[in-house]
């Protein structure tokens, strides 16, 4: 792979949510996530050119789309220390609860936001350390219990 030319603060993959109502989804990121605005355009008629927020060690940039577009809401996974504290602060910021925070066979408590805009917020936090081997046992087990086929198409 050649070496990572993302500028400074990024990571070689960066999310960008292309998406209609852009200055309430940041105002949702910095409320439920804790991220914090780091720099916002305009364009000339007030709506969001092109923003980036910084939530934990991690950039998501945002634009807003014009009305031509399709939407394309994304499904994203963040590392939180408090799952349940996070969870219900993205519902006070007018998320809408999919998955309750619980604890995953993988050994991580996970619960599930849909934000303003349509993307759901897979909130996490580890809590075993678990190789790839553990993993794949746990979740045999954990569709055996629930008689759910692992196979494609859930045939």
């Amino acid at each position: 792979m050649e070496s990572n030319s993302a500028p400074s603060g990024h990571h070689t993959v960066t999310p960008y949510l292309k998406l209609p109502n852009c200055a309430r989804l940041i105002e949702f990121l910095k409320n439920a996530l804790g991220g914090i605005e780091i720099g916002r355009l305009l364009r000339p008629d007030g709506a969001v050119l092109h923003a980036e927020v910084l939530i934990g060690d991690s950039i998501v940039m945002v634009h807003e789309a014009p009305p031509n577009w399709k939407v394309k809401p994304s499904s994203l996974y963040v590392r939180v220390d408090d799952v349940d504290g996070t969870f219900k602060r993205a519902i006070a910021a007018g998320g809408v609860a999919v998955f309750e925070p619980a604890d995953q066979y993988y050994g991580a408590r996970v619960g599930c936001v849909t934000d303003v805009a349509g993307n759901d917020w897979w909130i996490a936090a580890e809590r075993e350390k678990l190789t790839l081997d553990e993993v794949q046992r746990r979740a045999i087990d954990y569709l055996n219990a629930r008689k759910v086929s692992a196979s494609v198409g859930g045939e």
